[in-house]
């Protein structure tokens, strides 16, 4: 017997089909999670019956107890082979059983299901199929989150069908087209009609969560905050590009207890981050589980906020990286402009200049957000207080909105 512990994600099912695969009714697979790993592992190679059993750990990385005792199966003379991409797991290359690599020689991302692959058949385990190889590298590049960066829309695809679909049919599909199938990877009609109609809904779901993301700073960094329960990478992705003043996205989910973080920046690595609350991951994708003190950070110092509010999007007046004063507000009334001149930004809040200088409209604009939780004012809220201020119609200001702003600026800002 084969058996082989992995994750419940895509790359952790991929692992599972290319098991069943080479090894067929051999293979006993474990879908596991960081909160049971730990336990279905140590119940297996502590029951003697499987000593002689071979077995692989794919995706997940044991704690440290675990690691010892894995590592006396091996000096035992028993069969124990782990398989992973995550950087955090790195240090199981110091064994002899260990096999972590998050990218190839030409640079590309690993992911767990193509090193298992890898393994199997460098060791003659199981022969190349070009179908199979073709549905690694869609997980691969959903996995590593390349397939954005292409725009593979195939990859993401496939994750959204291993959502819509139970893991077990998922699987025993993916083995049947795998299987008997010498071409390529295709989806049916009935699956690219279903996906479609998927792709709207995530399109909503977004939508609906970036109007109830919070934001706080938790240490050093500025964090969006949401609950959410499903298409946690496609919304991590999106929420990172619609808010990119924020370091990271941290996405919850109270019915499992995890917690996942997201984020875009280079200079930001999540994997390290989660790992200060007993997590880990990827540099830009990773989780936790919601612990108490997870909980209070991400939850109960954060319940009284409001979300803030999304920037206008059809202005005409009072818009992004205009000539003249730009005005933001937040969910406290205040007021903040951001005001060009010579190539230099500088920013006036609550009627105050701050006493600092930036060098382009963006790095004011992160300031504001990440300081003071506000948005980019409607026209429709801020021309009439204009009018209001000055004592002139509306459409007088609207016709002379440029001269009136440039003449009478401090006394808008004040």
């Amino acid at each position: 017997m084969v058996k082989l512990f992995t994750d419940i994600d895509l790359d952790g099912l991929g692992c599972g089909v290319i098991a069943k695969i080479a090894f067929g009714e051999q293979a006993k697979v474990s879908y596991c999670s960081y909160r049971n790993l730990n336990q279905r592992v140590d119940a297996f190679i502590s029951n003697h019956e499987n000593d002689k059993e071979d077995t692989y750990i794919t995706d997940l990385a044991v704690n440290m107890e675990i690691e010892k005792k894995l590592a006396e199966r091996y000096n035992a003379g028993k069969h124990i082979r782990v398989i992973d991409h995550h950087v955090t797991a790195m240090h199981f290359n110091q064994y002899e059983w260990g096999n972590v690599n998050p990218e190839y020689e030409n640079g590309k991302k690993t992911c767990a299901t193509s090193l298992f692959y890898d393994y199997l058949i460098e060791h003659g385990m199981m022969e190349r199929n070009q179908t199979l190889e073709e549905f690694i590298d869609l997980v691969r590049q959903y996995d590593t989150w390349e397939w954005d960066e292409n725009n593979n829309l195939a990859a993401k695809r496939l994750n959204d069908l291993f959502y819509i679909m139970n893991r077990e049919q998922f699987e025993e599909e993916m083995i049947k087209r795998i299987s008997g199938n010498k071409g390529s990877f295709t989806f049916t009609d009935t699956e690219t009609m279903i996906l479609d109609i998927e792709e709207k809904k995530i399109q909503r779901y977004i939508q609906s969560k970036s109007r109830q993301m919070v934001q706080s700073f938790i240490g050093e960094y500025c964090v969006g905050i949401v609950h959410a329960e499903q298409h946690l990478s496609e919304l991590g992705n999106a929420l990172n590009n619609l808010n990119p003043h924020l370091d990271m996205i941290a996405l919850l989910n109270v019915g499992t207890k995890k917690i996942g973080f997201r984020t875009i920046h280079d200079d930001v690595n999540v994997a390290e981050f989660a790992k200060t609350y007993g997590g880990g991951g990827h540099p830009k994708a990773s989780g936790a589980d919601l612990s108490a003190d997870v909980f209070k950070a991400f939850v109960v110092d954060v319940f009284d906020q409001h979300p803030p509010k999304l920037d206008a999007d059809r202005n005409e007046f009072n818009v992004k990286d205009s000539l003249y004063a730009i005005s933001y507000q937040n969910h406290q009334n205040e007021i903040s402009f951001i005001l060009p001149k010579d190539g230099i930004f500088e920013i006036v809040h609550k009627g105050k200049r701050l006493g600092q200088t930036f060098s382009s409209f963006n790095e004011a604009e992160r300031f504001i957000k990440r300081n003071y939780a506000s948005w980019l004012r409607y026209d429709q809220e801020y021309l009439p207080q204009l009018a209001a201020l000055f004592k002139i119609p509306l459409n007088e200001l609207k016709e002379n909105y440029q001269e009136i702003i440039s003449n009478q600026l401090m006394d808008i800002i004040g």
